[in-house]
Parts: C-alpha cells; structure tokens; sequence
C-alpha cells in the first residue's frame, strides 16, 4: 500500500513540475540556508579549537588580582620563587616562564622596525614548537648568561634586514632606558594558514622575536606574573587549581586573591559564544521552512480541489477514509522530503566550495543532515494535514458529482 500510494505521489508531482518545484523552493531555500549555517559555525568551531590547540590549551597566566588594594612588592613573582614552584611541581609542569613581553624600536643601518619582544626560556620549543630554518633556537647559556641574542621568523627579518637568513646579523634596540646591540642566532618559518594569519595578526607591520627572558626580568629579578604550561597527562582543573593556591601561599595570600587565567577558559568561551551564535542564525534561517510548510499546505489544498473528482470514485469504489488521508499525507511528505534532499546537496555543495576556495577543511556532521531531511518530512506531513483530512473526509456522492 505504500509502494502504492509513493508511486501516486510521484506520478502527481511530475504532473505538475514547475508547480511541484516552486513548492518545494521554500524547502529547498530553509534546509539549504540551516545545513550552510550550522556547518559553517561547526567549521568554525573547530578552527577555534585547532588555533587553541597550536597555541596550547594547558597554559595558563597567574598574578595577584586586579581587584586587590593593597598589592606590594611581595606579591611580585621572582625567578627564584618560579625555581621552588618547578621543583614543587615537578613532571606536572612542562613549561614555565616569567610572561615577560615589551615592545621597543629595532634599528639596523638605516631601516627601523618596532619589534614585539617575547621573553622566553630556552625549552619554550618544547611547548611552542618552530620550524627553525636558519641557525639555532634559542640555548640554556643564552638564558643563564642573560645573552642578547635573537630568534625571529622569516618576515620579521626581511622587513629588517631584506632577507631570510639574516644569522649573525646585528641590530640596535632599547630596552627598559638600555640601548644595546642583539645578534639574530636564528630564524623560523611561521606556518599557519589563512585562518590563523587573519586570526593572529599575519598582516602586522610589527616585527616579532624570541630573546632570553632574563633580560626582562632584569635588574631587580622582580615580575608581574608567571606563564605555566601543565603537562599534557594532568588533570587541568586541578592543577590550575593547586598551583594558583601554591602562589598563593607562597605570597602569605588567600587563593581568592589570586587571578588565573587559562587558555581553557578562553576556548571553552569562545566554543560557547560561537555554538550559541550559530544556533540563533540557524532557528532564523528555520523560519524559512515554515514559509515553504505554508506553500505545500496551499499546494495541496489546490490539489485535493482539482482531484475532487478522483476522490470521489476511489471513495466509491470501497477506498477508506484512512486511505485516501494516507494518500494525500504521503504526497505532502514526498514533496517536502525531495526539497529537503536538494536542499540539503546544495547547501553542503556551497559549504565545501566554500572550504576548498579558502584551503579549509570544513565540518558537515550526518547527524545535521538526518535531522534535516526527517524534520522536512515532518514539516510536510504537517502542513499536509489539514488538506489531507479535508479529501478523506469528502463525500463520495458530492465528490462524484463535483466539475
């Protein structure tokens, strides 16, 4: 009876083809906007989630709290307090360091560049992995030896010096009212792509570079906060928890006083914000399938007025009224499942295209797509109902008589 009743559906829809496509637009226009909408933020997302990931998720920033009055000098860190907490912590640091960070102006022969200075210690490549193409990371002399050299990327070394392989050159920079020569002792090769560059400033006119962070910290060894990176085998919350007590206690502090932010924290706001964002969009772009239920339900009416008169014999001829409701309701369903489908190839299409354009691998989950093609049917069946109940409960005598 199904079989049946599919193949009187499909007869009537290619009976009336332009009517049956401009019906199914609104379908088509509602599924194909939700399948891009929710693809495209799920893509997003897990761009997000990648750029975190390469930035590193278990790090994290402690300092005393921005709303605490009395700060004082004891609540600084010191390189010797950032010693005891790696050795209080042990395998479950993998990284750590001062946060040190400024900005001066970078000077070789007659070129100037302002620079972003990032002081790190010499196994940040451990967290933060580069590929060096020119000379050497970074050493543990560099750091213990307060040595003024240098590792920056390649584009930071041709807007200063005109080329890549600029090892063993030299330039002037002031640091903290300190004017002193560095010498570049290596070069690396940023590789992101087009997302990450647009996300992380690719287009800066900024130089960027890797020196000792004890040339930061000096000349009083004293600094704001401390930039830790967990083991990846720990358990993050608790971690972050005990560790931003033990700052705590090592400053005579309350716990509560002390402010840690983690890059956690921020993805886990950001994958909320982006999740929440793509769900509003999507439900707006919904409302279009509701307009395209209203089309099929005006369809339909139009179709069971012009097939009065064939309900009316099969009526005669011993068809229920649970048949000819069946009848109507699998039509209506059909209609709006095939808009769903078509919907659905041209909104992925779109999407993919859209991801292939721009080098990205974008996320198209089954689970959206199941949920599109069964909700399509159930919109059809819905706004069908009404025109279906109306044929099956026609009289046959008036049906038979209608012109």
């Amino acid at each position: 009876m199904l079989i049946e009743n599919m193949m009187m559906a499909f007869s009537a829809i290619r009976s009336n083809k332009m009517r049956s496509a401009l019906t199914m637009l609104g379908i088509i226009i509602g599924i194909g906007s939700v399948i891009s909408i929710v693809s495209i933020g799920d893509t997003m997302r897990k761009m997000f989630s990648d750029l975190y990931k390469d930035v590193g998720i278990t790090q994290a920033y402690i300092s005393i709290g921005y709303w605490v009055d009395d700060v004082r000098q004891s609540d600084y860190f010191t390189l010797d307090e950032m010693e005891r907490a790696k050795e209080a912590f042990g395998d479950k640091i993998a990284y750590i360091d001062s946060s040190a960070y400024t900005s001066a102006e970078a000077t070789h022969k007659r070129t100037k560049v302002n620079f972003e200075y990032s002081g790190i210690d010499y196994n940040y490549q451990d967290v933060q992995p580069v590929n060096v193409v020119y000379g050497r990371y970074l050493n543990e002399g560099d750091i213990l030896g307060r040595k003024r050299n240098v590792v920056m990327d390649t584009d930071s070394a041709m807007k200063l010096f005109g080329v890549e392989n600029a090892v063993g050159k030299t330039f002037r920079t002031t640091l903290y009212g300190s004017t002193d020569e560095f010498t570049v002792v290596g070069v690396y090769r940023k590789e992101m792509n087009a997302f990450q560059a647009l996300m992380m400033g690719g287009s800066s006119d900024k130089g960027s570079a890797f020196i000792p962070y004890t040339l930061l910290t000096w000349p009083n060894d004293y600094f704001y906060q401390l930039h830790v990176y967990a083991a990846d085998d720990v358990d993050l919350d608790l971690f972050f928890e005990q560790f931003k007590a033990y700052a705590a206690k090592m400053h005579g502090r309350e716990p509560e006083d002390m402010y840690m932010y983690t890059a956690m924290q921020e993805m886990t706001s950001v994958d909320t914000m982006m999740g929440g964002m793509s769900m509003a969009v999507g439900g707006i772009a919904a409302i279009s399938l509701l307009v395209g239920g209203i089309g099929i339900m005006n369809i339909m009416l139009v179709s069971v007025t012009e097939r009065t008169r064939e309900i009316g014999i099969r009526k005669a001829l011993g068809a229920r009224t649970r048949d000819v409701l069946i009848q109507f309701l699998t039509e209506s369903a059909i209609l709006s499942a095939c808009g769903g489908i078509i919907g659905i190839l041209i909104g992925v299409g779109l999407v993919t295209a859209g991801g292939a354009a721009l080098g990205m691998s974008v996320v198209v989950k089954p689970s959206v797509i199941i949920i599109a093609v069964s909700f399509s049917a159930v919109v059809g069946i819905f706004f069908g109902l009404y025109p279906a109940s109306k044929a099956a409960k026609a009289d046959p005598i008036d049906a038979l008589r209608y012109e």
